[in-house]
């Protein structure tokens, strides 16, 4: 009896009709206009207006010489996309009809014909509308109007009670409006690229359509560990439109629950014996396990999904010890020294970053013998194959919350599209075993100690209470209580790096990022010795090959003291600098082509005493991420690949110092 009971789920699977459910992408069909114009031009999607602009011939490429500038009105402007749409019989058919929307960049209003559907306000988030009161015909246009982020932040600035820093934003910039805009604050400038502020429809977007109730999402925790077993839980998040009874299996497990209509999660523990762990790159195989997950009702089948997860523990441990503060991994019980870098977006519009580019970059991360990358708070969450490939790869991820280098107000409205967004993200991002480490944001409580802001703004002391409280609203209460509800599992830190550079004692405490070689200016032997006990941040400067570069520029261009080169390097000290340390270490550039060969070299062998060093004072330091592993455009930047995926001198420094960790290493 008890083994026909085993088999009952299969039988009633194997005799339900085809799953009534489905998705389809709307990707083909769009037209795009100026709202000021009623000319549509043909529009790629997912895209941006200036990828748009320029496939059409009313811009030419934003990445050519100076057309960052010459393009800079673009983002002062409001676009119009439309698209028409003929729904097919299941469609209208169907119990719920949704619109989903992946990324949507950033301020846009919806309107399924002449219904506004909604009103879009932050470029990480995603959206699903409800379409199904609204199926009146079969053909319908979905119209999508963005508005300029900077104006419609323009009287948001000027309204707030002081004054807020954007860090990323140049002097020259009239109105800095990115610590009010939930958008990639990459997109604003920084001091390795430039500035293209715009909109568009960035991530994919489509129709779902379902019957009673779905599966909305998969996570798999691993509550226990031993060496015999682990106890799994694993969630299932479900849509349900009608009340009624229905069956849940997650493999050969199975639960009839009744769920009213609304948002559910059914919860299946489950012991896996002699469990294969996933490990990182270099301690062991990143195994990943696959469910089938799913969802009937009677003997009809509604929905089901593979969901793949890792079985492994992760611990961020910080603990006083005989030097310090201590800052570093455990992964199911070991002590990982992390090696890696900081991984920024592959270009300033994301949409047209392809697969294979992911897998190149994550390819060459594992070959180097790379085991954490961080994910930066001044980009982007990545998208799904991302988080994938370093699944299977075995590359720890490090993940800043999408805060970066600047302050942000707190009022309301902010904090509410906040929390969607944590919601949206956390939910999306944990059930990858890849996922190591939770963080708040970049900088910004060394900048609020240390830079000099109170001063700088004009703070008053009533100012500064205000703002600092502002600050612990967000990453000490806001993040962490989000991240209790649905990630409690993963550690988290508040922000990065948590002590600052400027004070020898702070080397023997938390995270450190040390710029001491570059913004500090000192020599490259200051490596030896400036070693925290986790490196979050360091790193040289050198320009791409001069194919890179000449695919952006023409050849008269190539001359630091030309104005296309002069405008392609963002840093502050950039080319003086590296100039400097030429002659310092190596002999005088003769010539560009000589510049451009012995930055390079420079940076390899900064990067090379560095790391040295970080491996070599383990355990006082245990985890070295050197700034930064890649580009988003062609210019002079801390990259060891390039824009176009060549490898600069440095990467086979960091390569080689990383596999010589693994070999001193037990």
């Amino acid at each position: 009896m008890n083994r026909l009971l085993s088999f009952l789920p299969l039988l009633l699977w194997s005799c339900t009709t085809d799953v009534p459910s489905g998705k389809r992408l709307l990707h083909t069909g769009w037209e795009f206009r100026h709202a000021d114009s009623v000319i549509y031009r043909s529009a790629d999607v997912p895209g941006s207006i200036h990828l748009d602009l320029w496939a059409r011939g009313a811009i030419g490429d934003p990445y050519w010489r100076n057309n960052e500038s010459e393009q800079a009105w673009i983002e002062n402007e409001n676009w119009v996309y439309r698209t028409e749409i003929t729904l097919t019989p299941e469609e209208l058919q169907a119990d719920v009809l949704e619109l989903e929307c992946d990324g949507l960049d950033t301020y846009a209003k919806l309107f399924w014909n002449d219904s506004l559907i909604l009103e879009a306000d932050n470029m990480f988030r995603s959206w699903r509308i409800d379409l199904s009161g609204l199926r009146k015909r079969a053909r319908n246009v979905l119209e999508i109007r963005f508005e300029s982020p900077v104006e419609h932040n323009k009287k948001r600035v000027a309204a707030h009670t002081y004054r807020l820093p954007s860090g990323n934003e140049s002097n020259e910039v009239v109105h800095k409006v990115s610590s009010f805009t939930r958008k990639a604050a990459y997109q604003f400038g920084w001091d390795w690229g430039p500035r293209f502020v715009g909109c568009g429809i960035w991530r994919p977007i489509g129709l779902r359509h379902w019957n009673q109730a779905r599966i909305d999402d998969i996570h798999t925790q691993t509550l226990a560990l031993s060496s015999e077993d682990a106890q799994l839980q694993t969630e299932v998040r479900l849509e349900v439109n009608e009340s009624a009874v229905y069956r849940i299996s997650v493999d050969s497990l199975s639960k009839e629950v009744f769920l009213e209509k609304g948002s559910h999660s059914v919860l299946f523990d489950r012991t896996i014996d002699s469990p294969k762990l996933w490990w990182c790159n270099g301690l062991g195989e990143p195994h990943l396990y696959s469910s089938r997950i799913r969802l009937a009702r009677a003997d009809r089948r509604l929905d089901e999904k593979d969901h793949r997860f890792g079985i492994r523990t992760i611990e961020l441990v910080r603990e006083e010890d005989s030097i310090g503060t201590s800052f570093f991994f455990q992964l199911n019980g070991r002590p990982v020294f992390a090696k890696g870098a900081n991984y920024i977006p592959q270009d300033l519009f994301p949409s047209r970053v392809e697969d294979r580019r992911y897998i190149e970059l994550l390819g060459a991360v594992q070959e180097a013998g790379m085991n954490m990358l961080r994910v930066w708070g001044g980009g982007v969450y990545e998208r799904d194959l991302f988080y994938d490939l370093c699944d299977e790869k075995g590359i720890m991820i490090w993940q800043d919350f999408m805060f970066a280098g600047s302050l942000y107000p707190a009022d309301t409205t902010f904090l509410t599209t906040v929390e969607r967004e944590l919601e949206d993200n956390i939910g999306r991002l944990r059930r990858h075993p890849c996922l190591a480490l939770w963080c708040g944001n970049n900088e910004i409580e060394v900048a609020w100690k240390n830079w000099g802001w109170q001063t700088q703004y004009g703070y008053s002391p009533t100012d500064s209470l205000a703002i600092w409280s502002d600050y612990l609203r967000m990453f000490d209460s806001l993040i962490p209580v989000h991240l209790a509800q649905m990630h409690p599992q993963l550690p988290y830190v508040s922000s990065s790096p948590l002590s600052n550079w400027g004070t020898r004692e702070n080397f023997d405490h938390h995270s450190m990022h040390y710029w001491g070689v570059w913004h500090g200016k000192d020599g490259l032997e200051d490596f030896d010795t400036n070693i925290g006990r986790f490196m979050v941040e360091y790193g040289f400067q050198s320009y791409p090959e001069r194919s890179t570069l000449l695919g952006s520029m023409d050849a008269s261009d190539l001359d630091l003291s030309s104005e296309v080169m002069a405008k392609r390097q963002k840093s502050y000290v950039g080319n003086g600098l590296i100039d400097e340390f030429i002659s310092a270490y190596l002999s005088p550039a003769e010539d560009f082509g000589d510049f451009v060969q012995k930055s390079q070299r420079v940076q390899a062998m900064a990067m090379q005493r560095a790391i040295r060093a970080h491996v070599d004072a383990d355990p006082h330091c245990m985890g070295t991420l050197f700034w930064q592993l890649n580009d988003c455009w062609p210019g002079p930047s801390w990259s060891v690949i390039d824009h176009q995926g060549r490898r600069k001198q440095a990467f086979q420094a960091v390569k080689s110092e990383f596999l010589r960790a693994d070999s001193i290493r037990p």
